[in-house]
C-alpha cells in the first residue's frame, strides 16, 4: 500500500500491528477501512481515499458483526462489500437491550473511555461505578468528566472529591462548554480513539463538539422537570479530531447492563478487594463472619455501606450474565450436535433404502 495511503489511515489509528493482521486480506486484493457508522444493514467506512458505504451479507455468517470503531476488509469494487472484521484490541460491551445473553458491542478498538456525568443535577454514584466497570473491562483507559460546571449548585470541588473517591486511579476533570473550563486540559489528556459514555442530558454531544471544534453532533435541550435529555445522538459515529485521534459519540445510555465484567468490577472496587484479602476466611461474604476486614472498615467509617452494596450488586449482575452466556453456548453446541446427528441418520436411512 502506498505511503500516502498509509498516512491517511494512520490518522484514524492504523498502525503496524493492524497492517500485519491485514496481510492475508491484502494478499486477497481487499482494502483496509475503519467503520465510522453502522445503520440499516450497511456501514460507512473510512478508506485511504475517503468514505464509502459498504454492505455485508446477513447470510454469510459474519462473526463478529461490524461495529463503530472496527477495522475491516472490504472489496475493491464499485459497490464495496465488507468481508471481514479484524481482531479487536478492546471493546465496550454491555448486556443486550433485548435481555438475551448476548453482549452488545457499543464501540471497538477504543483507547480512552470518557464517562460523562452532569453537575447540573445530583450525581449518580452507582451509575459512575457501573460505567467505570464497563470501561475497565473493555481494556480502554477510563476518564471521568464532570460537565456543566457553570450550572452546578453547591461546591464543585466537593463533588469532584466525592467522584474521585469512587473512581480510584482515574483522572476526574471538571468542565464547562459554556465557559471553556477544563476543556484544554481534557483535550491534552485524551489520546487515540475516544468514546463518550453517559446518560442523555449529560452533555456528551456538547462536549464532543467542543473537542471537534465544530457543531458536528446534534444537541438537545434538557427537561427542567427531571434533568433528562432527549436522545439527540441516535447512532454511534466515529469522527476525526483536529489535533489527532478520533471521537466516537454514543446515544444516551438509559440502562447499562453488565456482561461478565468481573475484572472491571475488581478494578473499580479495588479497596474492597484489598480489604477482602485481609479477612479471616477466604470465602467471607462480609456479613457477620468473624474476622471480616470489610465490616471492620465500615464500622470504623473508612468504607461506606453504599459502596459495599454497589459492589455486591454489580458482582451478582455480572455473574448472572456470565452464567446465562455459558448456558446459551451449551444450548447452541447441543443444537449443533443434534443437527449433525439428524443429518447422519437421514443419510444412513437413505443409503439403506438404496441398498
Amino acid at each position: 500500500m502506498p505511503t500516502s495511503s498509509l498516512n491517511a489511515l494512520r490518522s484514524y489509528g492504523w498502525d503496524e500491528a493492524y497492517e500485519h493482521a491485514f496481510a492475508e486480506h491484502q494478499a486477497a486484493g481487499l482494502l483496509p477501512a475503519r467503520v465510522a457508522l453502522v445503520d440499516r444493514g450497511q456501514a460507512t467506512v473510512v478508506t485511504a481515499t475517503g468514505s464509502v458505504r459498504a454492505t455485508w451479507s446477513a447470510h454469510a455468517g459474519q462473526s463478529p458483526l461490524p461495529c463503530t470503531g472496527d477495522w475491516v476488509a472490504i472489496t475493491d469494487t464499485p459497490q464495496p462489500e465488507l468481508v471481514a472484521v479484524l481482531p479487536r484490541r478492546t471493546a465496550i460491551l454491555r448486556s443486550s437491550a433485548s435481555r438475551t445473553s448476548r453482549a452488545q458491542v457499543l464501540a471497538a478498538n477504543v483507547d480512552t473511555a470518557v464517562v460523562v456525568e452532569s453537575l447540573a443535577k445530583p450525581i449518580s454514584a452507582g451509575r459512575i461505578e457501573r460505567m467505570l466497570a464497563l470501561a475497565w473491562e473493555s481494556g480502554a483507559i477510563p476518564v471521568v468528566v464532570l460537565t456543566k460546571a457553570d450550572l452546578a449548585e453547591g461546591s464543585v470541588d466537593d463533588v469532584r472529591e466525592e467522584v474521585a473517591a469512587l473512581a480510584l486511579d482515574v483522572d476526574v476533570l471538571v468542565t464547562s462548554v459554556a465557559t471553556g473550563e477544563g476543556l484544554d486540559i481534557l483535550a491534552a489528556l485524551l489520546t487515540g480513539t475516544i468514546v463518550l459514555l453517559g446518560p442523555s442530558g449529560a452533555g456528551k454531544s456538547s462536549l464532543g463538539n467542543a473537542l471537534l471544534g465544530s457543531q458536528q453532533l446534534a444537541t438537545g435541550e434538557v427537561r427542567a422537570s427531571d434533568g433528562k435529555g432527549r436522545h439527540t445522538t441516535v447512532h454511534r459515529e466515529l469522527l476525526p479530531l483536529p489535533n489527532g485521534g478520533v471521537l466516537i459519540d454514543t446515544p444516551g445510555l438509559r440502562a447499562v447492563g453488565l456482561h461478565d465484567t468481573e475484572d472491571g468490577i475488581q478494578q473499580v472496587f479495588a479497596e474492597i478487594e484489598e480489604l477482602a484479602r485481609q479477612c479471616r476466611f477466604t470465602d467471607c461474604q462480609h456479613a457477620n463472619e468473624p474476622g471480616c476486614a470489610v465490616r471492620v472498615a465500615i464500622e470504623a467509617g473508612n468504607l461506606s455501606p453504599r459502596r459495599l452494596d454497589s459492589y455486591r450488586k454489580l458482582q451478582r449482575e455480572s455473574a448472572w450474565a456470565a452464567s446465562r452466556d455459558d448456558a446459551r453456548l451449551r444450548a447452541e453446541r447441543e443444537k449443533h450436535r443434534k443437527a449433525i446427528t439428524q443429518h447422519l441418520r437421514a443419510t444412513y436411512g437413505f443409503r439403506e433404502q438404496q441398498s
